[in-house]
């Protein structure tokens, strides 16, 4: 009989891509429980208040179930809001249920918890026995899913002149703005690769891109074959596409998703970083993947001939824990 794994899925859809792709490793091995979160405004009380009352901060009518007679053999934790929700689960499980916390949560109920995966650049926050690091984040791509996607876009992006170099934007984060000059420096480290390698570009911005960065950006690939699927752009989301069928990737060091996902294609990625842009936070998540020759950083030399040493897939080794901990 498998064991039971139930996951927290909230409206935090990094997180959510994040903990899919470490239960998409797992899916063979477990029966896996999807538990929708809805919460109320007390949500963004501190995890200290929260994780003393009963489930506050949730709206238990339009959340799922979480009262049972049977509870899980764990639970996935997958951010700060789940964590209280976990430890109550706990709690009412009388110990059985073990909790497995994607990324650190705080400090409250840190040592309750039996398994918290936490990213590299993000160690020396807090110690402990029940941390386990891994490169960058969990993420959705290994050769399963390269394959289907390369089936199902190879067509529409074989039209274009080969090879293909995939560009990722992000853009602004919590008070430091995506500018227009990081924007140009952007728009021409994408021209000195796309001089030295030609073929055409697919290109994504997200919302935190911005009108005017965007429109330099595009104005200075004009004329360059291009596949776009830019913010407000009303068709199917191509990103997976990207993934399959871009022989190179240049992707913004502010989208740690998209750059670890490019990273887990085993294609070479050059990351922009700009200038007075990034966290120390952000910079540090680039040189963890520069220092494991996962990535290049876009300002070093000869970026067109590097080849990456290994594919990044963090929720290959966060599943193998995983199923360490409920042997």
């Amino acid at each position: 009989m498998k064991k039971t794994i139930w996951v927290l899925l909230d409206n935090r859809m990094g997180s959510v891509g994040q903990a899919k792709g470490i239960l998409q490793e797992l899916d063979s091995d477990f029966d896996i429980v999807e538990k929708k979160i809805v919460y109320t405004k007390y949500a963004a009380l501190p995890n200290a208040i929260r994780g003393r009352t009963f489930l506050i901060g949730v709206d238990t009518k339009k959340s799922d179930c979480l009262k049972t007679t049977d509870y899980p053999d764990a639970v996935l934790s997958i951010s700060r809001r789940t964590a209280p929700i976990a430890l109550w689960i706990k709690r009412k499980s009388k110990g059985k249920t073990k909790i497995i916390q994607l990324m650190l949560p705080g400090k409250y109920g840190l040592s309750d918890m039996d398994l918290v995966i936490v990213s590299k650049h993000d160690q020396g926050k807090v110690s402990g026995k029940n941390l386990f690091y891994i490169t960058g984040c969990p993420h959705r791509i290994n050769d399963k899913t390269l394959a289907e996607a390369k089936e199902k876009w190879h067509n529409e992006f074989a039209k274009l002149p080969q090879p293909l170099t995939a560009v990722l934007v992000g853009g602004s984060i919590k008070g430091k703005p995506f500018t227009d000059d990081n924007a140009s420096m952007l728009a021409e480290a994408i021209a000195s690769v796309q001089n030295q390698v030609s073929g055409s570009i697919l290109i994504t911005s997200s919302r935190r891109t911005g009108k005017s960065a965007e429109n330099i950006i595009m104005n200075k690939i004009n004329g360059i074959p291009t596949y776009t699927y830019l913010w407000g752009e009303e068709k199917e989301n191509p990103i997976m596409g990207f993934y399959a069928c871009a022989d190179r990737f240049i992707v913004t060091g502010d989208s740690v998703s998209m750059t670890c996902e490019a990273c887990g294609t085993g294609k070479p990625v050059m990351v922009f970083t700009g200038k007075k842009w990034l966290t120390r936070k952000h910079l540090r998540f680039v040189q963890s993947l520069v220092d494991g020759k996962y990535a290049i950083s876009t300002d070093a030399k000869d970026i067109v001939d590097f080849a990456p040493e290994h594919k990044l897939r963090p929720s290959i080794e966060a599943a193998a824990k995983i199923r360490e901990l409920l042997a």
